[in-house]
């Protein structure tokens, strides 16, 4: 394969290598240039094409991944069609995917232009749900490559078990004065676990927590012709000659295994009564989280083995957690957000100066290491947890827009720009959000701050304190501030081009000092000479 960009001319049979907006379409990234196409290039004024030319050894990003996916399938695993370098593996049916790591794991291992991505073995899937991904990095692979991940693949790294049907009794043991809704739960969930994996829960039946009673209830569910017994006790055993697993034993049955390595689930405890299993559910199956239960239900279900030295070996990985789930003295963690609860905080850009000291040349469309530093304040606002970003723009207003492209930021254009900053600090300020609590107010010529620089300042600010946040080190103030809602009024009454300095004077007992120790809140550039000296560190 040769890579490149070549001259309109010499096209035809290329696959591009990125996406071309035109006019009236779109040409997607992949596709194999026509002299068709040709005309409606030229008339977009698109006069040379980044893509690839393929050898005759060579397959096109589709076809590999199709090829790779191809091999990799086994029982009740297929593939969907090839687009933009991906295939897809997918299970026909309900079951549990078996996984060859040391296959996946070797054709990792051949080159990094051929990646193959799957679920964790043995999870439990639905009809039509993705197992496995292949996705093909360039625009193009030998044919060599491809046959080697075949004869790594051998008869398929990827299979599927159909979970086999099972007639399931329930038994809840009660005892005097227990709450209904325990047994409430425990028919609900089992009954939602059995028919997730196609099985049927046919008899649900309640009696004493007293071995005889349990004894009688399993002898009925066998001659009920029930494959499958699940027992929630009125109380969790805590010895293999406990009440439930002593009435197992009573109805001919035999304790295979107590506890599991799992958790939550780890007082499960797995019997048999002839070629029946007898399961004793743990606690946490009355609820609908995720537990050891399942991972036992699902590898029964699906034919394999299951015995002591099966649990045994669910210790790696069996420590199971959701986002919803937390132990005693860990509270669970919030999905990410923005910003703090409580603490909507604005950014203001401001972007409007001439910056008549840097000889002629707008300063904050130059360049600091490959990125106008307009673009860099933007996208430090855009990093952090601000919840919205406006930028400020007088000066060359259609450059600095043109500049900030993209990006995910409101304007407001002052229109008296040359009377100083002031202006625009209140031309941003009557354009934000109504219900931000705060706004971090930042210089578009201090191309060195970031976002973690203006999170510290949020994370700083309290808003029932509602006190002024500034960056300081060794003693001296920086930039940017976070100014509360409170001071929104006097900010909007400032004037000339020293921005609310006098606000800092007249509230320095209002002030919440954060301590940084490096100078990006202090680096600014105003003339040519700052900005070579920046570039040069």
């Amino acid at each position: 394969m040769i890579f490149g960009e070549f001259p309109l001319a010499e096209c035809e049979g290329l696959l591009l290598a990125h996406s071309l907006r035109l006019p009236d379409r779109i040409m997607k990234k992949g596709r194999r240039l026509t002299s068709a196409d040709f005309q409606a290039l030229e008339a977009a004024g698109i006069r040379r094409v980044t893509g690839a030319r393929l050898d005759a050894d060579d397959l096109d990003e589709n076809a590999a991944a199709g090829a790779v996916a191809a091999v990799l399938g086994g029982t009740g695993i297929a593939a969907r069609a090839p687009h933009a370098g991906r295939c897809n593996l997918y299970a026909t049916e309900r079951g549990l995917a078996t996984i060859d790591a040391d296959i996946i794991n070797r054709i990792n291992r051949l080159d990094e232009s051929v990646t193959v991505a799957t679920l964790p073995p043995h999870s439990a899937v639905r009809g039509g749900a993705v197992v496995a991904t292949v996705k093909i990095i360039p625009l193009a692979v030998s044919r060599s490559l491809v046959a080697s991940c075949a004869g790594q693949a051998g008869q398929g790294a990827l299979g599927l078990l159909p979970f086999r049907p099972q007639r399931a009794a329930l038994i809840v043991t009660e005892q005097p004065n227990d709450p209904p809704r325990n047994t409430i739960a425990a028919v609900n969930s089992s009954r939602r676990r059995l028919e997730d994996l196609g099985s049927h829960l046919g008899l649900v039946q309640r009696c004493a927590h007293r071995t005889d009673a349990v004894a009688a209830a399993v002898q009925e569910a066998l001659a009920a012709g029930c494959s499958l017994i699940l027992i929630a006790g009125a109380t969790v055993p805590k010895d293999r000659t406990d009440t439930v697993p002593a009435g197992i034993v009573a109805a001919g049955g035999e304790i295979t295994h107590f506890g599991m390595p799992v958790e939550p689930g780890n007082m499960l405890l797995l019997a048999r009564v002839g070629a029946v299993p007898v399961i004793i559910l743990p606690g946490c199956a009355r609820s609908r989280r995720s537990n050891g239960l399942d991972w036992v239900l699902q590898r029964m279900l699906a034919g394999l083995p299951m015995g002591a030295e099966q649990i045994m070996a669910m210790g790696v990985g069996g420590l199971i957690r959701s986002p919803l789930e937390a132990d005693e003295d860990e509270k669970p963690q919030p999905e990410p957000v923005r910003a703090p609860v409580g603490r909507r905080v604005a950014a203001l850009v401001l972007a409007a100066g001439s910056g008549q000291r840097m000889g002629g040349a707008n300063k904050l469309l130059q360049a600091v290491g490959g990125v106008p530093m307009v673009r860099r304040a933007a996208n430090a606002a855009l990093a952090s947890r601000c919840t919205s970003v406006t930028v400020v723009t007088g000066f060359a207003a259609e450059k600095v827009q043109a500049c900030l492209a993209g990006l995910d930021v409101d304007f407001a254009h002052n229109a008296g720009h040359a009377t100083g900053m002031a202006s625009s600090l209140r031309c941003g300020l009557a354009s934000l959000p109504a219900d931000v609590d705060a706004v971090v107010v930042l210089l578009a010529d201090m191309p060195c701050i970031q976002g973690g620089h203006i999170d510290r300042l949020i994370a700083a600010f309290d808003p029932q304190q509602a006190k002024i946040v500034v960056p300081m080190k060794n003693g001296r103030r920086g930039n940017p501030i976070l100014w509360p809602r409170s001071y929104f009024a006097e900010m909007q009454a400032v004037e000339g081009d020293v921005g609310a300095r006098e606000l800092l004077r007249r509230h320095a007992d209002k002030i919440e000092a954060v301590a940084f120790d490096d100078d990006a809140i202090f680096a600014d550039v105003d003339t040519p000479a700052a900005l070579e000296e920046l570039a040069g560190r």
